[in-house]
């Protein structure tokens, strides 16, 4: 039977058309764009000025302006988190259909916050912040230096406890540390595109909750505290530095136990 060539480019022309066809929705789906968005309270539908819009997979980040609008850019399946002191951050995925339209609509709920009774050991407070702010015992925390490291260790108050729980970490840092680092390699890589975006740093900055962090990375708040014991940071530190200093001592951390892995 004769080999009919028509046909047989017949079939190669549909083929080149169908690969072309799929090629150019699949690019049109990865593709960034800039999408649009508006925040409003929910219980009042008044806009919010001033809430941070962060896309966890581009780490990119912004603040909506006087009449509660953003613009980001984004793909279909990217993840925003969206926060605001006082109301319950929010997480939204990017549909194909508000990349298509650019414009959504957001709302937030304001947190039901109970506060809860602070004391401090040996100390009465009058209720006057500029005397309470000088009578307040302040911690101090040290850094021992090690031979041979290039980096210091924060361990707390000066005493022989402290320098062995460096010792600990500095020797024990893979058996400590791989159950965060090492099965989420992908979310800690991001930390040098946090460092990029000023927006990102500018609320991380700000804030001391932990929540935008945890959620860029990929963990919880108790991982962070875990990961930051394990590098011999100080309680006080944990409880005490902004998210933009935690993200610094966490990224310097994941440095020395990439370097560590590698001479294993």
């Amino acid at each position: 039977m004769p080999f009919d060539f028509t046909t047989e480019r017949m079939k190669n022309y549909i083929t080149l058309l169908l690969l072309l066809f799929v090629g150019n929705i699949f690019s049109q789906e990865v593709s960034v764009t800039k999408i649009n968005g508006t925040v409003l309270n929910a219980k009042t539908k008044l806009p919010m000025q001033g809430v941070t819009v962060i896309n966890l997979n581009l780490v990119k980040g912004t603040v909506t302006n006087a009449i509660g609008s953003f613009e980001l850019e984004a793909r279909v399946n990217d993840t925003l988190h969206i926060s605001y002191v006082g109301f319950d951050p929010l997480k939204v995925r990017v549909s194909s259909d508000w990349i298509k339209t650019r414009i959504t609509t957001i709302e937030l709920v304001e947190k039901a916050i109970v506060l809860d009774e602070v004391e401090i050991d040996g100390v009465t407070l009058t209720g006057y912040l500029e005397v309470d702010a000088k009578i307040i015992p302040k911690g101090e925390n040290f850094r021992y230096s090690i031979a041979g490291l290039s980096q210091g260790y924060e361990a707390g108050k000066r005493s022989s406890s402290a320098f062995s729980k460096v010792m600990s970490s500095v020797f024990n840092p893979a058996d400590l540390l791989y159950n965060v680092f090492g099965k989420k390699p992908r979310e800690f890589r991001k930390l040098r595109e946090m460092k990029k975006d000023e927006t990102v740093k500018n609320v991380l900055a700000s804030k001391y909750d932990r929540e935008t962090l945890a959620a860029l990375l990929g963990i919880t708040k108790k991982d962070i505290e875990e990961i930051l014991t394990h590098c011999s940071y100080s309680e006080s530190f944990i409880k005490t530095a902004n998210d933009l200093q935690i993200m610094d001592a966490i990224s310097e951390c994941y440095e020395e136990y990439k370097l560590m892995n590698r001479n294993k």
